[in-house]
């Protein structure tokens, strides 16, 4: 099975139109578009019954101390930790493209609904959920796809990992309110093929 996108090569920077923030000169960073980008697969397996789709950051910090602190930075030898962006599952075993924004189109604060989705499918939660849980102006429940918002002061440039699963199964018995964690130990004994785009993504002028 292939994956690819019209958005951006495998391996290359993520275009600002999918990030949810972008630099700004007088404040680091500021909202972006947050649009979903264009997924295309093919050579899928016979036998597929549904898709599943995950996207994780690898690169976050473990540690949160130096994050988007003045005069400080976020070593890039810092331990890493996964940050899942975007929660999709369930999507028909006809599809074989997602449009740009068909998913997400801006940034919603105080969460994003779920988990019904265009196709019949279902998003699950992402982890601006707990990013944002002891913000006032931001916490909410966020459903589906959120893009790259790596700390502005982090040295090391982000990897995004889209990776598509196709099941043997038309429907995941996972219910109401799910994560990445529940989908990837659901999805065990039912993946047929799978593969994976990489896009990169930095807030740190120093980097850009």
């Amino acid at each position: 099975m292939r994956l690819n996108s019209n958005s951006f090569a495998d391996g290359q920077s993520i275009p600002e139109e999918f990030a949810f923030a972008v630099p700004d000169e007088l404040h680091h960073v500021s909202l972006g578009k947050n649009c979903n980008p264009h997924l295309a697969w093919s050579d899928v397996p016979e036998g597929v019954k549904s898709f599943a789709l995950i996207c994780v950051d690898p690169d976050a910090p473990s540690v949160g101390d130096d994050v988007n602190q003045e005069n400080r930075s976020v070593p890039a030898n810092l331990p890493r930790a996964d940050f899942f962006h975007w929660v999709l599952i369930d999507l028909p075993a006809g599809l074989r493209e997602i449009a740009v924004g068909e998913f997400s189109s801006e940034v919603t604060p105080r969460g994003k609904s779920g988990p019904s989705a265009p196709h019949g499918s279902r998003r699950g939660i992402n982890d601006y959920t707990n990013w944002f849980d002891n913000d006032n102006d931001m916490r909410g429940e966020y459903f589906g796809y959120d893009g790259p918002c790596p700390p502005w002061n982090d040295e090391l440039v982000h990897r995004y990992i889209f990776t598509l699963y196709a099941l043997d199964v038309e429907r995941l018995p996972l219910e109401g309110r799910f994560n990445a964690a529940a989908v990837l130990a659901a999805i065990q004994g039912h993946i047929l093929a799978q593969a994976s785009l990489t896009g990169t993504y930095t807030l740190n002028p120093k980097l850009l």
